[in-house]
């Protein structure tokens, strides 16, 4: 079954946010993270999100949050999803050294 990769505004605004951190290391760095990124992400969770384990975080917020990381050495990228049917909703996306999410963050 295909599923439907969409991202919520949080989950932009962390795009965002990485991305001006990676402008400030180099233009052309940004734009490939950027591309690489999304692409990574949406060819991953439209393929089998079920596939991603349970985020350590799910048991305190009480939902079926999933995780899948991206990247390698430092610059490892959580990104926190819920799956609905077919839709993959990209809730947050965390540098892996960032706190665990709490409610107020979702």
């Amino acid at each position: 079954m295909p599923f439907h990769v969409e991202f919520t505004r949080k989950a932009n605004r962390d795009v965002e946010a990485q991305l001006a951190w990676w402008v400030r290391h180099g233009r052309s760095a940004a734009e490939r993270w950027h591309t690489r990124f999304i692409a990574a992400v949406i060819e991953a969770l439209e393929g089998d999100p079920h596939l991603y384990p349970e985020a350590e975080e799910a048991g305190d917020l009480g939902i079926n949050l999933r995780v899948m990381l991206y990247g390698r050495r430092r610059q490892v990228y959580r990104v926190l999803f819920t799956v609905a049917g077919s839709r993959v909703i990209v809730h947050r996306i965390r540098h892996a050294a960032q706190d665990r999410l709490t409610e107020g963050d979702f």
